[in-house]
């Protein structure tokens, strides 16, 4: 049997976040000796293997929950779907050594380009064709046709500021094709609005711990509910990236002030450091 300070020593991970573990039910001790003080035997720390194989990835510990307990899987084939995991970040580590490599070199200039030429065409004409009546009348009057309209999306779209905008939406989704097919095929809107009313819900809730510790454990489950609903309405694999971005939106001036205005006094700020220290500390 290993203490937690043991634990800690061993893996580096501290002790208050493996007594947050312990809190949450993700990693619980074996037993507690008669002093009360945590104990792990080895089957223990094969389960804080597996989460530290999953943190590799940032998927968030409500999720590592959830696999770890799903009775349909078991230990070879979490195994197992974390080795292809490993296997996919280690060929995109890879592929970001040989553009270095060849940037070095001077082969190479960086390339802002996401989604090609053809890609933006289909994007753009997927738009065209699911723009409401009202939307489309306004596009010809100010671009004269909706044909005038596409060439100026499309040019608009390949500069870098965009790109780099749909490289963020890359980093979301994880990967490009993901990204593409998410853009081209949005949510239903039935499915946002029930998404945005149950993120209502969530900073209502969130606004009434604003004079709770950011780190205790009301307010990150409330964040985690936050995440977990902004995953689902994107559709995204994680949504560490998405959730940063959020938080620095609500530093913004007219967003804080509209934030601040229906949730309370501080809300925005509040929301904006709970978000950065949950992800953070994720």
């Amino acid at each position: 049997m290993k203490t937690v300070k043991e634990i800690s020593d061993l893996t580096g991970i501290s002790v208050r976040t493996l007594h947050y573990y312990d809190e949450i039910g993700l990693f619980i001790p074996t037993k507690k000796n008669e002093n009360g003080y945590r104990l792990y035997d080895d089957k223990a720390l094969e389960t804080l293997q597996q989460i530290l194989f999953f943190r590799e990835f940032d998927i968030p510990l409500k999720e590592i929950k959830s696999v770890l307990e799903n009775p349909a899987l078991d230990r070879n084939q979490i195994l197992q779907m974390q080795k292809k995991m490993l296997t996919a970040k280690k060929e995109r580590i890879e592929c970001l050594i040989t553009s270095i490599d060849e940037i070095l070199r001077g082969g190479n200039q960086m390339d802002f380009e996401v989604f090609n030429r053809s890609e933006l065409e289909e994007l753009c004409q997927f738009s065209a064709d699911h723009m409401p009546e009202r939307m489309r009348q306004i596009i010809v009057q100010e671009f004269g046709s909706v044909d005038q309209w596409k060439q100026h999306y499309i040019e608009r779209a390949s500069k870098e500021d965009i790109q780099k905008s749909f490289l963020k939406m890359v980093e979301w989704y994880g990967d490009k094709e993901s990204a593409f097919q998410a853009a081209i095929h949005p949510p239903a809107q039935e499915v946002v609005d029930a998404c945005q009313n149950r993120i209502d819900a969530v900073c209502k809730k969130l606004a009434e711990k604003k004079e709770e510790p950011l780190d205790s454990f009301s307010v990150k489950e409330t964040v985690a509910e936050y995440g977990f609903v902004v995953k689902q309405l994107y559709q995204i694999k994680h949504e560490d990236a998405l959730m940063r971005s959020i938080a620095s939106t609500y530093r913004e001036e007219k967003i804080r002030a509209a934030t601040d205005e229906r949730y309370g006094e501080g809300s925005s700020e509040f929301f904006a450091r709970a978000i950065d220290g949950f992800y953070k500390n994720e």
